[in-house]
């Protein structure tokens, strides 16, 4: 599951690169077609952070990676 999800995030963050810079670079009489490629750098970046961030998790779970210092606050330390 781990390389499925790691293959669309290659495929998505290449989405985002792709389709933003046709949306950046197209002129102003591409109304339409400025639209599309917006929407589909949005949701190939919004795919591509959920991808990246399943992937860190992921491999903090497993051991493969360390995991980041965090605070876990207590109930019974907070009086």
């Amino acid at each position: 599951m781990a390389k499925l999800i790691a293959l669309l995030n290659v495929i998505a963050w290449s989405g985002f690169w792709a389709f933003g810079y046709l949306a950046l670079s197209s002129g102003s009489e591409a109304g339409s077609q400025t639209v599309v490629a917006i929407l589909l750098a949005a949701v190939g970046g919004a795919l591509g952070l959920w991808a990246y961030f399943w992937l860190i998790r992921h491999s903090e779970v497993t051991g493969y990676a360390k995991p980041r210092n965090r605070v876990v606050i207590e109930e019974d330390a907070v009086t």
